[in-house]
């Protein structure tokens, strides 16, 4: 079969979707979505860039539907703000993309809810998104969910007695938890929608080693990682816009399956065109997911189950 590509996304007219992050991949992934018709709403933390991003994407697509809505996943009043405008103004929604991240801050920081950065930021607000917009999800047409995990997630491990880094913080350790989270939830959200007849489709993708900001945004140009990233581009990376491929094959693909996870087909997954990726054994844990779940729902204070009423 011949490599996905921007070319082979199907055609969006109709569709909605929300994807978080107004930069990096996130952009690429709502400049496709609209590029292929799509109503896309780019959600994230900063007005100005969002705003900025939108314009740029009406530029290079002078009939996109799409729009910039502020949503701090760093602040779960933010998250549930966000929600509610959403239940309110739409009844349905059939593609959420839940993209935005923050990477390896040298020092321990929390979110406004007190959560570790990267946990909270990148797992918890993801989290709590979905369980917001849920009653939208169940009422698209053929909903998708798609969680942004990554390579990282290979070395991840939940660490249920310390969450918060509050013991032990580790730029690599937390981000590489968050990302093992993300990929998890996927999954597990999978089963409970089979299990429960949510009617979704949740996958996850990760975009190997592509040229973003994340990395200077995290441990800054000085770092040491910030270093290898890039002595390591030339060879071992790709563009954005490649490293969004496979987070669009999971959102748009026929051929996309649920509890599916998708990365570049290269040494590693670093880079190339998407394809099945790799999934580490601590992922697939099914009493660790139930676990986590009932963690996430108590520290978000959501229910799943009580909006899929």
């Amino acid at each position: 079969m011949a490599p996905f590509t921007s070319a082979d996304i199907p055609s969006q007219l109709g569709r909605s979707a929300i994807v978080t992050g107004t930069g990096g991949l996130g952009f690429e992934t709502a400049l496709a979505l609209a590029r292929a018709g799509g109503e896309v709403i780019l959600a994230g933390r900063n007005p100005d860039k969002g705003i900025a991003s939108v314009a740029a994407i009406r530029k290079a697509v002078p009939a996109a539907s799409i729009r910039f809505e502020p949503l701090d996943l760093a602040n779960l009043g933010s998250v549930a703000a966000f929600g509610e405008r959403m239940r309110a103004e739409r009844p349905s929604l059939d593609l959420l993309v839940n993209n935005a991240g923050v990477m390896t801050p040298p020092e321990r920081r929390t979110t406004f809810d007190g959560f570790e950065l990267q946990f909270g930021t990148n797992y918890l607000g993801h989290f709590a998104l979905t369980a917001h917009v849920l009653p939208l999800l169940r009422q698209g047409d053929k909903p998708r969910v798609v969680n942004l995990s990554s390579l990282a997630h290979r070395s991840g491990q939940i660490h249920f007695d310390d969450l918060q880094g509050q013991n032990a913080y580790s730029p690599w350790r937390a981000y590489a938890q968050s990302k093992l989270a993300m990929l998890i939830f996927a999954l597990e959200l999978q089963r409970r929608s089979d299990a429960a007849g949510w009617g979704l489709m949740s996958n996850a993708a990760h975009p190997g080693y592509a040229r973003t900001e994340l990395i200077p945004n995290g441990p800054g140009t000085g770092g040491l990682l910030s270093r290898l990233s890039l002595l390591l581009q030339p060879l071992a990376s790709h563009s954005a816009a490649d490293g969004a491929l496979p987070t669009l094959l999971a959102a748009t693909s026929p051929e996309a399956v649920g509890g599916a996870y998708y990365g570049p087909d290269w040494f590693y997954e670093l880079k190339g065109p998407p394809k099945l990726a790799k999934v580490m054994p601590q992922a697939k844990d099914e009493a660790a997911a139930a676990r986590l779940w009932d963690v996430s729902e108590q520290l978000t204070k959501t229910s799943f189950s009580a909006r899929a009423r």
